[in-house]
């Protein structure tokens, strides 16, 4: 089940980093890279995160025109990351340019491409600022829903979504389609800036593929034994 779990290092400096890596390691499948610790520290952060022994999920989120994104994709390619994330709304072929530049990278270098995968509507937008806000005209699951195969016909390999979402995505992409899940807080947590929230054993009942989970391990006064009792939680629900 801890292969299922990737924590979120939404800290500043590689030694917070690395410390909550150490403490972790045990309960996750994998770490998460996103903008804050990536642009604080730099890529080597992914080298050494590899090196203690972990997996890296890169999550920059990259959304421009397709020539810039596939050249970015190139440059993430080698770093270790076992899968990177593109904004969906980026549209199919800034998409499809990711797909063709990372995949080439990959072969010229030797190695397994990363697993790529579209972020679909943030976790902490609700429907009324979809609509408000971005002018979606469509609702929230049909924006979901219309993203998710528009990264499927792209090549991509899944998505990331709220749980909530999971059973729209797999009516119209399939049960090998991946679904990361963030937005994921044990019945005992804060819910923090999340709106579209579920507990482990909703994402998981759900078909999630991963759980993205964060504050309520790192910012806990013992992080280790946060991951037990989030682990000991699952394990439960799941009897």
């Amino acid at each position: 089940m801890r292969e299922k779990i990737i924590v979120a290092l939404d800290v500043d400096t590689e030694n917070e980093a690395m410390r909550l890596v150490e403490s972790l390691a045990n309960y996750t499948g994998a770490f998460k890279v996103g903008l804050q610790l990536y642009n604080n520290t730099g890529p080597g952060i992914i080298k050494k995160i590899v090196d203690a022994g972990a997996k890296v999920f890169l999550d920059l989120k990259f959304h421009d025109i397709p020539n810039t994104a596939a050249r970015a994709a190139e440059a993430v390619v080698g770093l270790g990351s076992f899968m990177f994330n593109v904004h969906a709304s980026g549209g199919i072929n800034m998409m499809k340019a990711v797909v063709q530049a990372s995949h080439a990278r990959a072969e010229k270098a030797g190695f397994l491409p990363p697993l790529l995968i579209g972020v679909t509507v943030l976790t902490s937008m609700s429907e009324q600022e979809l609509h408000d806000e971005v002018g979606a005209s469509r609702s929230m699951q049909e924006q979901v829903v219309h993203l998710a195969s528009l990264c499927q016909k792209a090549g991509l390999d899944g998505v990331v979504a709220s749980a909530r979402e999971i059973p729209w995505i797999r009516r119209a992409c399939g049960e090998s389609f991946l679904i990361v899940t963030p937005g994921i807080r044990p019945a005992w947590a804060a819910t923090d800036d999340q709106t579209r929230i579920v507990t482990p054993k909703d994402a998981l009942s759900a078909g999630a593929d991963y759980l993205v989970i964060g504050r309520p391990l790192t910012a806990a006064a013992d992080p280790g034994d946060a991951a037990r009792r989030l682990l000991a939680e699952i394990e439960e629900e799941s009897a």
